[in-house]
């Protein structure tokens, strides 16, 4: 998960991310990554909207979020 976590934090992408908190509720959760140290990294939560700490360890899984683009023909 450490890789997919660098990834979106070198290119800057919005992640899509299920997590699992330390009392065990799980969670989905768009975030965008600010700062990676250590096995944890800080990242803006826009499901409480405001900056957060994540541990890698508790990523359960991580998906890029897709941008579509709208075209008016």
């Amino acid at each position: 998960m450490k890789a997919q976590v660098l990834k979106a934090f070198k290119y800057q992408q919005l992640i899509d991310m299920m997590y699992i908190a330390n009392d065990g509720t799980i969670s989905k959760r768009r975030v965008k990554i600010l700062k990676v140290s250590g096995d944890s990294f800080q990242a803006y939560c826009f499901l409480r909207r405001e900056k957060r700490h994540f541990k890698i360890d508790h990523v359960l899984s991580c998906m890029p979020v897709q941008v579509k683009e709208r075209q008016i023909v």
